[in-house]
């Protein structure tokens, strides 16, 4: 007999836990290499964790809902003498190897990054990694970031767990932990403040209601947005195009253009390539801030902001976009929209985005004010395409014309973005559509 450790794979860069959803086997189960054992979710998906080998499962380490760290063992499968693993070994199912066997499958939550907490005076404390979950816990128990700071993790790599904190807050309560002096915590004293959760007591309903639990996807999104908000201070312009020329090249070349490439085209990728122009020109507005450090991002990674049969939103990333032609994008766009509906999206195709797309008017919106996804520092909103009466200067003079009318709004972080360069952006984006050559090659 041998025994193989299974252990909680890595599913992306940021990701540094996971939690326990359902053990879908049980100790004394027999499993088969490949067969799932337990579901697990993050902060950005939920994925099955499949066995590395045939055998029986010997015995679990964790309950459900229990956080557990990147590469701590999670359960045992006893393999029959003569398995492919040497009788008598243990710990031989490497972190690499569950990285390459355990494909996401059900993605179920907008990008929320784990970063570094950073102390609100501007002073620099050691690099730790604290999670959503840590700093939430944190943010509604009134403990500072330098309390934070003094907590010894036992996670890995030191970190601080939910166990660490929640031991911690226990402790202080009962008078048996180190009290600084009293703060009240506000969004400045943390760098990804927590989102304020209502107590448990029951709500007073006083007329005909119906109470629906959130989903977790729906708490996550919740959680994410408040976050943003309390990070950075948005500021929201707005312009609008005549994309006339667009409409009618899109309407003329879009029979021939499926025909030939197996693909539909529609405008987001038309939108995507005049974003990317635009950020070449101003490339302030694809970064990030940490701290008082402006991160300058050298690869344009386009989020664009994709509604699940839910009715929840998940954001897919299209990869050094600048690098796609007009054909290559379109198919980004298709491909990621369709495994994003279908629940096929991987970890890597979330993450990594520097700016976000957003387009409110496939649900018939006229503009929006979109909330920044952090850490990037601006969102842009596209709204319905409409025909509206416009006056058309022209060099005998201007006229009235029925033309395709759009909005555009763009939030962005007023910490580093000001409304000149705010406005100049969007403008620019607006004039590269308004601008578009209805001869070009499809």
């Amino acid at each position: 007999m041998a025994i193989v450790d299974l252990v909680m794979p890595k599913l992306g860069e940021s990701i540094v836990e996971a939690t326990i959803l359902k053990w879908l086997k049980q100790p004394g189960d027999a499993v088969k290499a490949d067969e799932t054992v337990l579901e697990i979710a993050t902060d950005k998906v939920d994925s099955e964790v499949p066995s590395t080998t045939d055998g029986t499962i010997e015995e679990v380490l964790f309950k459900v809902n229990d956080i557990v760290p990147v590469g701590a063992v999670i359960a045992r499968v006893r393999t029959a003498t003569g398995a492919s693993e040497p009788a008598g070994t243990t710990n031989i199912h490497p972190i690499a190897a569950a990285e390459t066997k355990a494909p996401a499958q059900t993605v179920t939550t907008p990008i929320v990054h784990a970063m570094p907490a950073q102390p609100s005076n501007g002073q620099q404390h050691s690099n730790r990694f604290y999670s959503p979950l840590v700093l939430n816990i944190a943010g509604s128990e009134g403990i500072s970031m330098s309390e934070l700071e003094k907590l010894q993790g036992t996670g890995n790599e030191g970190r601080v767990t939910k166990k660490d904190i929640l031991r911690y807050v226990e402790d202080k309560r009962h008078g048996r932990a180190p009290v600084s002096n009293p703060t009240v915590t506000t969004a400045a004293s943390f760098d990804r403040p927590a989102m304020n959760i209502p107590n448990n007591t029951p709500a007073s309903y006083t007329g005909n209601a119906e109470i629906i639990e959130m989903d977790r996807m729906r708490k996550l999104i919740a959680d994410h947005m408040v976050r943003s908000k309390q990070t950075s201070p948005h500021v929201t312009s707005f312009t609008e195009a005549d994309v006339t020329n667009m409409v009618q090249w899109r309407d003329r070349i879009k029979a021939s253009f499926e025909k030939r490439e197996g693909t539909k085209i529609t405008f987001t990728p038309l939108f995507i390539e005049a974003v990317v122009k635009c950020i070449k020109k101003y490339p302030l507005i694809n970064s990030s801030l940490e701290a008082d450090k402006i991160i300058l991002k050298k690869d344009i990674n386009i989020g664009m902001a994709t509604a699940l049969p839910s009715g929840n939103l998940i954001v897919p990333v299209i990869k050094n976009a600048d690098n796609l032609n007009l054909v290559g994008l379109t198919r980004q766009v298709n491909q990621l929209a369709e495994n994003a509906r279908s629940n096929k999206l991987q970890p890597g195709d979330i993450q990594g985005g520097t700016f976000t797309l957003t387009n409110v008017g496939s649900f018939g919106s006229l503009m929006g004010t979109p909330i920044i996804n952090q850490p990037q520092v601006a969102i842009l909103a596209v709204g319905a395409i409409k025909k509206r009466p416009v006056v058309i200067e022209t060099e005998q003079g201007d006229t009235i014309g029925i033309r395709h009318m759009m909005y555009l709004s763009m939030s962005y972080d007023h910490r580093i973005i000001d409304g000149a360069l705010g406005a100049t952006f969007l403008s620019a984006v607006a004039a590269e559509l308004q601008n578009f050559d209805p001869s070009r090659e499809a």
